[in-house]
Formats: C-alpha cells, structure tokens, sequence
C-alpha cells in the first residue's frame, strides 16, 4: 500500500468521524444573526464590543500611550534583578509570530474580495481596538504568572482566570476559575496542535509545492511532503526543546526578517505605482461607507473587515498573554502596553500593506473574485505583487515559510503550557507532548484534515467567550497595575530612585516548584 493511499484514508477517516462534531460547533460557535441585509457573527461582534469597552475604560490607552509602550519594548525601562526568561522586545516578536501568517497574506485578500476595498477600513479599526484588549489581557497574564523553581513561568488563562477570580471573588471566584482555566488550557491545546502546527505546515507544504512544479515536481510526492514533514518537525524540536529563551531567539530573528522581506515587497509595488497611491486610499475611504456590490452595504463591508481582523490579531482570544508572560519585569502593566503593539503591526500595518497592495496592482483575478462572488486567497496576493515583481512567488514561498515555521513554534510553546497546567509539569509529561507536537508537524505535510482544523478554530473563538468575560471582571485590577507603573516611569523619567519605593507596588509572582 502507498504512502498517498495511507494518507488519503487516515483524511477521509478522520473527516468523515469528526465532520459532524465540527459543523455543529462550527454553528455555535461562528452563529450569525441577518442584519440589514448581511449575516453578523456574534463572536465577532463580542470581540469588537470588548475593544470598544477596554478603549474608553482606559482612556484610549493605545493611542495616549503609544510612544511609551515602544520605549518599554526599547528598553529604557528595563529593571535589574526581574523575574522571567526573555526581554520586552523577544515576548514582542515570540508573540507577534503567532499571529503574523497566512491571515494577513490570503485573509487579506479574501477581505477585499468579499467586503471590497472598504474592508480595509474596518479592518484598521478592529486593529485599533483590539490593541487595547490585547493590553489587558496580557497585563492580567503577567500579574497572576508563575515563576517555577527552575526559573521557567508559565502564564495565560488558565492561570489569570483561577487566580484573579479567586482573588477578587474569594472561594465562589476559586471555583469558577479552576473550571474556566482548565477549558482555556484544552481549547488552546486543540488549537496549538491543529490550527498552530498542522494546517501551517500543511499550507507551506502547499506553496513550495506549488513554485517547483506542481505535483509532478521534485517535492511534489509522497516522499517530497514526507522529506517536508520531517525537516520543519527536526527544526521544531530543536528549538522547542531549548523552551521560550529558545523560541524567543530564534522568533526575534525571523519575524523582523519575515516582516522586511514581505514589507520591502508591498513598498516595491506601492513605489512604482505612486501615482496611483492617492486614487487607492480615496477608493478605500469610499468604500468604506458606500461599497459597491457588496451583500450588506456598508454593514456588509464593516462585519467583512472586522472579521478578518478578529481572526488575525487573536486579541482576546488568550492566547499572546502565554508568550508574554515570560517577559523580564516587576510591572505587569509594562508588558500589557509592549502587547498592545501587536495588534498595530499584525493589523493596522501589514494587513492594510497587503490590501493597499493589491488595491493599487489591480490584479485580475481580484477583479474576477469580486464579480463572481469567489473569496480569492494568496493567488490574488501573489498575483499583486506579480505585476510589478514576475518572479515574487519564489519570495512569498519564502515568507510563507518564515511565517509558518515561527508560527508553529510559538503554538508549539503555547501548547506545552496548556498541556502541563493539565498533566503535570514532570520531564516525562513535557517530553510526550514535545514528541506529539514534532509528530504532528510531520503529518501536517502528509495530511489536511480539515475538519479537525475548522474544528481547532472554532474551538480557539469559544475560548474568548471564556476569556473576555474574565477580562470584564478583572479590569480594575489592570487599572491598578497601569497607574503603578505609570506612576515609576513619571519617577524614572524625573531622575528618582524608582525602585526605591517599589515596595508596595512590585509584582506579587508565586514561584512554585
């Protein structure tokens, strides 16, 4: 029996049991309601709602404190002798890895082909207001993580959830968040395993196969995906065995290097149509609040923009407070307003370079897409950057790789977290889930399996209904955290002893063996 045939029947096993299971969530989960003309997603509208929310509770945090969060991540307020295991910038870019993807070269395109050229207004703004959810759940990641004996922390919602509701609600408040936390940790662990490591492999796999000739090519066979497979797993267990230090150096390499390369490129096309540059922003504005041709009108080109966001910048979804939890400071507050720069670079910036992109090449296709009702993908991206670059493709499979390798390893090190809040943080524990993790990175370049990934992502979405209600609730423990902090950068910034009266105001880490 064949490789190809192996495969093909372990996919259409595994579809056929969990195709059901997976549609009914899916209808759960990603439920819509017909508003003026255009079916609404409810967890969308729960995102943006809490964006909104979290925007005027703190005053527009992330924009009245823009500048000081990129001095945080620049260091100028780095404290000796803090807790943790990477900087401000490496939790930046560990993090930021494990949204940067394919969202923002194929979900772009699918944003502007159903929501038109408008969408990418909405989109920014979704951006916007998701940098300051992000900023409070990564704050309550930082305040309520772990530092273990060895020196390692562990961090995210399934230790924020417990912690803070029991501290805020007593033994009622313990309960729930033991019960809470313990869902986070299973849904991220379902999603680390499928959505984070098997479907990025599986569409690298896809791309590469795709510029060296099809299946007929030379890495297009059975043996090709399995060489494929077991590469990006061997690289994958190296690093995840070294832990987020690990990571953290390797993701605060290739994410700015991934980050250039796909910028140089959207830069490269905007430049050398420049004239048209103006025509393009005019054609996003009005499209925003007048589309053409789009089911739902400006509602229609809104939810469009706003979705494709949501599922981009996973802000508060629960997953970044994980990698930034690892970060170096007595100030939970810092690290919230270091993460709320991820959803800026993730959204308002390379998303809104792709769709600039592509609104000014005007590639075929995405006119085609548009007039037939199709949803496009990464063949109208790369078609953009066709028309000024031919041979670009070869340079998106290469991002594609960056962006699926650092990808897999930040899900790699969200997932081991869920797995030993779960089983235990013993070797033996870490060492299964390290070896499952490597094994899955190898089937995502043999397998699709489809139905387990539109499971994973339905499953990830459910844990923002979990963890935005904890967000509501703890909120004014983040308000506390912002004024102390704010309160020793006004002292550092005046020449004082900050950390002379950091007495009462340090962050009160449990360390635990």
């Amino acid at each position: 029996m064949s490789l190809d045939t192996i495969t093909t029947s372990v996919d259409e096993a595994v579809s056929g049991f969990f195709e059901p299971i997976a549609k009914w969530l899916g209808d759960v989960v990603f439920y819509s309601v017909p508003v003026a003309g255009t079916q609404v997603p409810l967890i969308v509208a729960w995102l943006v709602v809490a964006g909104l929310v979290f925007s005027g509770w703190f005053g527009l945090v992330q924009i009245r404190k823009f500048r000081l969060a990129v001095d945080v991540v620049r260091g100028k307020y780095d404290e000796k002798g803090s807790a943790g295991e990477v900087n401000h910038f490496q939790a930046l870019t560990a993090a930021v890895s494990g949204t940067v993807g394919l969202g923002n070269i194929a979900g772009v395109a699918v944003a502007v082909s159903i929501g038109g050229p408008g969408a990418t207004f909405w989109m920014i703004l979704c951006g916007l207001l998701g940098m300051a959810t992000k900023f409070v759940e990564v704050t309550l990641g930082v305040k309520y993580r772990e530092v273990h004996a060895d020196g390692t922390v562990s961090g995210g919602p399934m230790h924020y959830l417990p912690k803070g509701l029991a501290e805020r609600f007593g033994a009622k408040g313990l309960k729930l968040g033991k019960v809470l936390g313990i869902l986070a940790s299973a849904m991220i662990l379902f999603f680390g395993l499928f959505g984070g490591n098997l479907f990025q492999v599986n569409q690298s796999y896809a791309q590469l196969v795709s510029v060296t000739g099809g299946e007929g090519g030379v890495i297009g066979s059975s043996a090709g995906a399995l060489f494929f497979g077991i590469l990006i797993a061997a690289i994958v267990g190296i690093v995840l065995l070294g832990g987020i230090r690990s990571i953290a150096s390797v993701t605060s390499k290739l994410v700015p290097a991934m980050a250039g390369i796909y910028i140089a490129a959207c830069l490269v096309v905007i430049l050398v149509n420049v004239s048209a540059v103006p025509a393009a922003i005019s054609t996003i504005f009005e499209g925003a609040f007048n589309p053409q041709g789009v089911a739902g009108g400006v509602l229609g080109a809104l939810i469009v923009g706003f979705k494709r966001a949501a599922f981009s910048n996973e802000a508060g979804l629960g997953s970044a407070p994980i990698a930034h939890s690892a970060v170096k400071t007595k100030h939970p507050a810092s690290e919230g307003l270091v993460a709320l720069l991820e959803p800026f670079i993730d959204t308002v910036v390379i998303c809104t370079m792709t769709a600039l992109t592509i609104v000014i090449a005007n590639p075929a296709s995405w006119a085609t897409a548009r007039k037939d009702g199709g949803v496009g993908g990464v063949t109208i991206t790369s078609d953009a950057f066709g028309t000024v670059l031919p041979w670009f493709p070869y340079i998106l499979t290469i991002a594609v790789l960056l962006f699926a390798i650092s990808t897999v390893l930040t899900w790699g090190y969200y997932g081991l977290k869920a797995w030993t809040h779960l089983f235990g943080r013993s070797k033996t524990s870490e060492t299964i889930y390290k070896v499952l993790y490597t094994l899955f990175a190898v089937a995502g370049s043999l397998l699709t399996l489809q139905t387990l990934i539109d499971m994973a992502d339905a499953v990830l979405f459910m844990l923002a209904v979990i963890n935005i209600i904890g967000l509501y609730l703890l909120a004014p423990v983040v308000k506390r955290e912002l004024n102390t902090f704010l309160e020793f950068v006004r002292r550092r910034d005046a020449g004082q002893d900050a950390e002379a009266h950091e007495d009462d105001a340090q962050e009160p880490v449990k360390t635990t063996v």
